[in-house]
């Protein structure tokens, strides 16, 4: 089977032309997509617990670490600790790091507005209901990996 005939090859294909346009946007504001993407993650009014984010993201911890380290020294986000138990450590967006997650979101909606007015509507659905049912299968299959019986029916 050639690669461009395969459903993985298509998705990660499709994945990197659209991360490559959000970095050319995000460029002119002096930032990257993955940047934007955590500070989207960020609540505005409460800031997130910083445990919730890598899940949020699916992003490994240690990942998210250096980011949180990167825009910490960016000042795009505070942490607050918790007063009542130190441990729990809350990430607050700056008012620059809010700027920043408004320049991002609207890097999102003019994505998904351009995409909307070229794509049909029923052409969307259908491509929200298999990407819906190929997450639903790979999150199965990796039960099975963890399990340490995956693939046995190939």
């Amino acid at each position: 089977m050639r690669k461009e005939k395969t459903i993985d090859f298509q998705i990660k294909w499709a994945w990197h032309s659209i991360s490559r346009m959000y970095n050319a946007y995000a460029a002119k504001f002096d930032t990257t997509m993955a940047v934007g993407y955590v500070l989207l993650n960020i609540d505005l009014e409460n800031g997130t617990p910083a445990t919730k984010i890598a899940p949020l993201l699916g992003m490994e911890p240690r990942s998210l670490v250096r980011m949180l380290k990167n825009l910490e020294e960016k000042g795009l986000i505070t942490r607050e600790i918790d007063e009542s138990d130190k441990r729990f450590v809350r990430i607050v967006l700056t008012d620059l790091g809010k700027e920043k997650r408004e320049l991002s979101r609207e890097g999102v909606l003019h994505f998904n507005n351009m995409i909307r007015e070229k794509i049909p509507l029923e052409k969307l659905v259908t491509f929200f209901d298999v990407i819906k049912d190929i997450n639903k299968l790979v999150e199965e299959e990796n039960t099975k990996l963890k399990a340490g019986d995956a693939f046995e029916e190939l």
